[in-house]
């Protein structure tokens, strides 16, 4: 494998290097270099694209051209004269200036093609046409080809190293921006330009006094014809699995329609083929636009999570039925209201299996290696819908109100095998739902006046529920049974517990910004958080004779005190501050120091007492960012961050996390303090498409929220205390990316080092971990040739705990490769090979291979035919090792087998 890798990667360096230079400089009619020019280079045997390029401040360009050929060289510049002018290349580099001259005709050379890529001020513009070559279907292949865009790991766009998080359909909004949804669906056929808007602020009245180099947004453009039409495409399949008795089937009508008055987009999917548009975790996570006032307030309050936690990913499954239903849409009646809106179905049913190993790596622990086999079904519905409105009647006022609501009914079951504690049969529930309002007022006084009011209310019920029946066939759990009181007198146990959350909170705001002149303003923040949870579970067990048990435990905690199978608890948590901030531009110098004064009160009741805990705080910030140019920055963060529990770690009943993780809390928490440190620099040089992003972040947490964890055999019990031993942690992430002709090379490095202290039986002991992970990467983007992508992850992991040294080093070489062929032909297949070793076990590895073959009469063809191929080695697991403070694990996890399917898509 690895000469194959290397052999593609000589032939595409061949490809891509065999090609002359053409360099010089353009300046205007006096010799001023000219910096921001066009320069397009047309090859005049085939009338397309050869090559662009833009001038650099010195007014210098570069360009690749093909040995002995014609070309037409076409430069431009806003306000000159064009020019065009022939070029013959032999087999040497060029070298030729240009001089353009003041357009006072009207007869400027009209251009061909238009430039790939060109700047508008904080907004970068591609032309989706010049990086397509006929292999792309969704919005992700042309994004995959525009330099400084990727698409990370999660399925979200990423631009400069920043997560975007806002995706727009010509101005539009497309489900609240979600960009995932809107890469996976949106036809590539339909896109005509991809708008990066850097700096980009929802509220016009905002972007001259708010820090906004955070914020990035795309807008794609729709091609013309596009409006007032329905668009998309149409896919049906099928197939024939492994097993004679599985059928697979795939519908997925992805359909739009644009005015612009309205839209309406519609989106299924229904498949058991693994291919999901949205996973359950994407709407566990899918935040519907929904930003916290107090996000920047130096607060944060965990409410915490109390749904199905352990959701798996897809590709962690064995099988997969999925279905999915959504609409969005938007209507202007008039140019002051903006009403828009979603409303999403998502269902997933998986079958999992997974064998793992556990050792721990302190013998005087005492606790045993395990090994287990656990498979598992697993059902979630989910639905959310979305109501917004905008209303600016002026450009002095702004009104925002959005509802968000969201449902879920999730369960999970788990059969499994513990060579410690037998069998057990598990089930999880949880029929979770919430409610989130946001209303926001923007009000304009004057020039140096500005009012902002930003509110959010949430109100969220969880209902989880939790089931495991085995474990008295061996002695592992025995002294927990007794300690939780239950009946030992059973053939098996069959414990159960039911929870309650009830979550409710106001987060609002009052800023008033006062411009003091063009470089400088002043900012004062009046705001709250108020909460409100209350938390309810009780541990009981069903006899062998059905009857209905209700244990009392004999487990104590540190202090001897009994704890207790009940909880009723509520937990009540306010902060009131006040915040000042100055903003002041000198240079290329933009400071921004500032501070907040805090109120807090906590209070929570439980087993008829009360626990108190009133204070104020002050919280201090500052940012510094240095604009060198448009397109490079530096800038520079500190903040102090005051960090709250929710009330499941303040409850001090017990809570079954599942059958070997026992959990209780502490009712005196108090908050943990932070301090952050984060350096940010990014750059893209448009001369020759270098694009640069760093960032640096450093951690430390004083007075932290720790967890104290006790072993009986296997089974642990964890508890919560505050501690003054800091926790640290170094985190450096870093890209670079460059054009060279029709060859893009990038490198992507992620580093972290963390030091944190863990409390294990009662002992403390301090955890050391340096995590190191390399991604270079090679890429063509022909138009007519094939393309080729050749990657090389290598990572390596250290984790020290005093005298135990584990380390893991993982290597994943992967290529893709598309081709279209003959004007009607598609090919596409990626392959990756993945090996993981360690110094505490042998080495392991496995592969991936995926192909597909799509027939299409032309470009402009109605009808395409598809045959489709996933893990075509039919591999039937993937392994992960690793290690924390106390253990090492390897696991191996079961996944779909090979799938060959016929598509039939009909494009609207």
């Amino acid at each position: 494998m690895k000469n194959i890798l290397t052999l593609l990667f000589i032939l595409v360096a061949m490809g891509a290097f065999a090609q002359i230079k053409m360099t010089g400089v353009v300046k205007d009619s006096i010799g001023t270099p000219l910096e921001l020019a066009n320069v397009i280079a047309i090859n005049k045997a085939s009338n397309t694209l050869e090559s662009y390029a833009i001038t650099d401040s010195n007014g210098t360009y570069t360009i690749s051209l093909g040995k002995n050929g014609q070309y037409n060289i076409q430069i431009s510049y806003i306000g000159l004269k064009s020019v065009d002018d022939l070029i013959e290349t032999k087999e040497v580099d060029i070298t030729k200036d240009f001089q353009m001259l003041s357009d006072n005709a009207l007869d400027a050379v009209e251009l061909t093609y238009e430039m790939p890529v060109t700047i508008k001020g904080d907004t970068l513009i591609y032309n989706a046409d010049s990086f397509k070559n006929g292999t792309e279907r969704k919005l992700e292949d042309v994004l995959k080809k525009l330099p400084g865009v990727e698409i990370n790991a999660d399925g979200k766009i990423e631009v400069e190293g920043k997560v975007v998080n806002k995706l727009m359909v010509n101005g539009k909004d497309f489900f609240d921006g979600d960009s995932k949804l809107a890469t996976k669906n949106i036809p590539s056929n339909a896109v005509d330009k991809v708008e990066v808007l850097r700096n980009y602020s929802e509220v016009g009245q905002m972007s001259s006094v708010r820090n906004n180099q955070d914020n990035v947004a795309i807008n794609i453009k729709l091609k013309e014809g596009k409006e007032n039409f329905w668009f998309g495409d149409v896919t049906v399949g099928g197939g024939v699995a492994p097993s004679p008795n599985d059928e697979l089937y795939l519908v997925q009508p992805k359909l739009f329609y644009y005015s612009p008055k309205y839209s309406v987009n519609v989106i299924g999917d229904l498949n058991n083929t693994g291919e999901v548009a949205l996973t359950g975790r994407d709407i566990r996570n899918f935040g519907g636009g929904f930003r916290r006032p107090s996000a920047s307030s130096g607060t944060s309050l965990n409410l915490g999570n109390n749904g199905l936690g352990g959701l798996t990913n897809i590709d962690d499954s064995q099988s997969v039925e999925s279905k999915l239903g959504a609409v969005n849409f938007s209507y202007a009646p008039n140019k002051a209201l903006d009403l828009s809106g979603f409303i999403i179905y998502n269902s997933n049913r998986l079958r999992t299996r997974e064998e793992s190993f556990l050792q721990y790596t302190n013998p005087e622990l005492g606790i045993p290696d395990e090994e287990t086999v656990q498979t598992g079904r697993e059902a979630t519905n989910q639905g959310l819908a979305k109501l917004s409105a905008r209303y600016k009647p002026n450009v002095n006022n702004q009104l925002d109100y959005d509802i968000l609501g969201r449902i879920s009914d999730d369960s999970e079951m788990q059969n499994e095998f513990s060579t410690v504690v037998g069998n057990t049969t598990q089930l999880d529930e949880a029929k979770p739902f919430s409610i989130n309002q946001n209303v926001n007022y923007y009000y304009t006084l004057n020039e140096n006046n500005i009012f902002a009011f930003e509110a959010q209310h949430l109100i969220k019920d969880e209902d989880p529920f939790y089931n495991v029946i085995g474990l008295k066939e061996e002695d592992a759990f025995e002294s927990t049974a007794t300690s939780l009181g239950l009946d030992t007198n059973q053939n098996t146990y069959n414990l159960n517990q039911d929870r309650r959350i009830k979550s409710n909170q106001l987060d609002a705001k009052l800023d008033y910004y006062n411009i003091l002149n063009s470089k400088s303003n002043i900012n004062f923040t009046l705001g709250t958080i108020l909460s409100n949870q209350k938390f309810n579970s009780n541990i009981f067990q069903f006899l062998d004779d059905g009857s209905f048990f209700d244990p009392t435990a004999s487990l104590t905690n540190p202090e001897g005190e009994l704890l207790q199978n009940e909880n009723d608890t509520e937990y009540n948590f306010s902060d009131i501050y006040l915040g000042f901030h100055y903003r002041l531009k000198t240079g290329k110098f933009t400071i921004t120091p500032g501070f907040s004064v805090h109120a807090y009160g906590n209070k929570n009741t439980q087993f008829d007492e009360t626990y108190k805990d009133n204070f104020f705080r002050v919280l201090p910030d500052f940012e510094t960012q240095i604009q060198f140019k448009k397109s490079e920055s530096l800038t520079l963060r500190y903040n102090m961050q005051n960090s709250f529990t929710d009330v499941t770690s303040l409850a001090e009943g017990l809570v079954l996390n599942n059958y070997n993780s026992i959990q209780y809390g502490e009712p005196e928490l108090q908050n943990s303090l932070s301090h952050n440190i984060n350096l940010r620099y990014f750059s893209f040089n448009l001369f020759n498409y270098t694009n640069v992003f760093a960032m640096l972040n450093y951690n430390k947490n004083i007075d932290q929220i720790r967890s104290l964890t006790n072993f009986d055999n296997v089974i642990r019990t964890s508890t919560y205390f505050n501690s003054n031993f800091a926790d640290e942690s170094l985190t450096f992430v870093g890209r670079f990316q460059r054009t060279f002709g029709k060859l893009r090379a990038s490198i992507r490095a992620n580093l972290n080092y963390s030091k944190s202290n863990q409390f294990v039986q009662n002992v403390r002991s301090i955890n050391e971990n340096f995590s190191q992970s390399y991604t270079p990467q090679l890429s063509t983007n022909f138009r007519e040739a094939p393309n080729v992508t050749l990657q090389y992850r290598y990572s390596i992991s250290n984790n020290n705990q005093g005298d135990n040294d584990t380390q893991f080093i993982t290597n994943a070489p992967s290529v893709e490769f598309d081709a279209y062929i003959w004007n009607s032909l598609t090919f596409k297949t990626d392959y990756s090979y993945t090996n993981q070793s360690s110094d505490v076990g042998p080495s392991q590895s496995f592969q991936t291979w995926n192909a597909s073959l799509a027939y299409r009469k032309d470009r402009d063809a109605k009808w395409e035919y598809e045959v489709n191929a996933s893990n075509l080695l039919n591999i039937d697991s993937e392994i992960n090792n690793g290690s924390n403070n106390i253990s090492v694990y390897s696991s191996e996890t079961f996944i779909l087998p090979r799938f060959v399917t016929f598509r039939l898509t009909y494009t609207l």
